[in-house]
């Protein structure tokens, strides 16, 4: 591929917006004698201007350049396994804390103080509509982060897409409400969700890579696991946090300021994760490809058109684990405080005892997975089809009868989760894994996470608590078509020309 001569960035350049202003940021801490507005990096983009503008790509690629060059300058060891994994690990950590508290201000807070005073069930409808928000930024996200992912490098992508993430989940924190600035406080909320969406679209895909494409071949799904153990990490931070709000904080003390307090808690996470991706490499998959040229001009473009039917099988594959973990953490909260008569605190901690079983169920449906990929879920998939044939009748047997049913739920959840990462990567070759990995997980998101908790609570008040577990049993039906549509990948090379 051609290189271009020397490009200048310079502040406020048409077209450019937050990732200038971003780069500028990352130029200044390079300590280079950089000018302010002004980048002398060498540019590594193709002769082709990228989409959505040669600048962005230009901003992308500068900050690519700078990373290599701090690390090279350290002179330390990089890519160490803790350096991975942890890498891995933080981004999702800090989308499943954010899921959480979100979603738990959405009911109990923003309703109050960010729409207008009235019917306290259209401001809640409201309030979830922005929850919702996210889920359809998420393929933006997949798209454009992606699209950079896969032609500049999975390093520089992650640090972006993480600091687009954190920015956005730490503003909601500083938010003026609607008692001070009136219409503008909803549609700075959900201007704030739609950045997060954005963020987290381009986030567990190049997690994921950045763990199985740094893994030795025969410890990818082991490696790969790691993103997914964000999941029960990210609730017990987040329930422990809401936890000791509750205990120490009256009702008045909360809606004044308490509720910002997880919001802004999430900057050291966020910090923590940009340190850690700063220090670490390009995955060395990613670089044999781009030495041999294998960029695509369009990545996301490609996969519509060259991978449908793996898109399709990605979606498919990913849709039971969304119903899952939407029945288990949204739909059982809701119902089981309200229907069934549970305290919110009390189920909270139910919740939160459950979610132990999903951390240990993670590494031990990864290490299954090493033997065998397709045939590990086939079984996990059948298991939660049985498991919807009993879920309504065991969830409203009486306390510990529900507390059976939240952990066995989470345990499956955890043996489904654990690989899927590794899974839906593997089917896409590198130089569209990125895109394609993240737009089949996203789509599924929207498909299975964001109408879970809607379809279940319309079937339960209408036909009854059972429907709601044949509704996880027809998923996980989906799910098993998406698997038989798949091929066996654990002996796949990744490091071959077109893998």
């Amino acid at each position: 591929m051609g290189r271009r001569p020397y490009g200048v960035l310079r502040f406020g350049q048409s077209g450019l917006g937050w990732a200038g202003f971003a780069w500028e940021g990352f130029a200044a801490a390079a300590g280079n004698g950089i000018n302010r507005g002004q980048a002398a990096l060498p540019c590594c983009i193709c002769r082709r201007p990228d989409f959505p503008g040669p600048q962005l790509s230009l901003a992308f690629c500068n900050l690519e350049k700078w990373m290599s060059a701090s690390q090279a300058r350290t002179g330390e060891p990089v890519n160490t396994p803790r350096q991975v994994l942890f890498a891995s690990l933080v981004g999702t950590t800090i989308e499943f804390f954010d899921f959480y508290i979100y979603a738990t201000a959405a009911v109990l807070v923003f309703p109050k103080l960010f729409f207008p005073a009235g019917d306290p069930a259209t401001a809640t409808l409201a309030s979830l509509a922005t929850f919702g928000i996210a889920f359809l930024a998420r393929p933006i996200g997949s798209v454009l982060f992606g699209h950079f992912g896969d032609r500049i490098g999975r390093k520089t992508t992650l640090v972006v897409a993480l600091a687009t993430m954190g920015v956005s989940t730490v503003a909601i924190g500083v938010l003026p409400t609607y008692a001070s600035i009136g219409l503008a406080a909803p549609l700075l909320l959900a201007l704030c969700r739609f950045g997060q969406g954005l963020g987290l679209g381009g986030e567990w895909g190049g997690a994921v890579l950045l763990a199985i494409e740094n893994a030795p071949a025969h410890k990818r799904a082991w490696y790969g696991m790691f993103p997914q153990l964000g999941a029960p990490v990210g609730f017990f931070l987040s329930g422990g946090v809401f936890l000791i709000l509750s205990r120490f904080l009256t009702d008045r003390q909360f809606y004044v300021y308490g509720w910002r307090l997880p919001f802004l808690a999430s900057s050291v996470l966020v910090f923590l994760g940009l340190w850690v991706r700063l220090t670490i490499t390009e995955t060395p998959v990613f670089r044999a490809a781009q030495a041999r040229g294998e960029q695509e001009t369009m990545p996301a473009a490609v996969v519509f058109r060259s991978h449908k039917r793996t898109l399709v099988a990605g979606i498919l594959l990913c849709l039971a684990t969304f119903v899952l973990f939407y029945l288990m953490i949204v739909f059982a909260l809701s119902w089981g405080t309200s229907a069934l008569g549970f305290g919110r605190e009390k189920f909270l901690l139910m919740q939160l005892f459950a979610t132990l079983f999903f951390a240990v169920t993670v590494p031990i449906s990864a290490k299954l997975a090493e033997h065998g990929r397709r045939r590990t879920m086939l079984w996990i998939t059948t298991a939660i089809g049985l498991f919807g044939l009993v879920l309504g009748p065991m969830f409203q047997a009486g306390t510990v009868s529900a507390i059976a049913t939240m952990a066995l739920g989470l345990s499956l959840m955890g043996l489904t989760y654990g690989p899927l990462g590794t899974v839906v990567s593997e089917l896409f070759p590198t130089p569209v894994r990125y895109s394609g990995s993240s737009l089949a997980f996203n789509f599924a998101g929207i498909f299975g996470a964001s109408l879970a908790p809607y379809i279940a609570t319309w079937l339960a008040r209408n036909y009854g608590l059972q429907y709601v577990g044949y509704y996880l049993t027809g998923s996980a039906v989906l799910t098993f078509v998406g698997l038989l549509m798949i091929r066996e990948t654990k002996d796949d090379d990744l490091l071959a020309r077109g893998s």
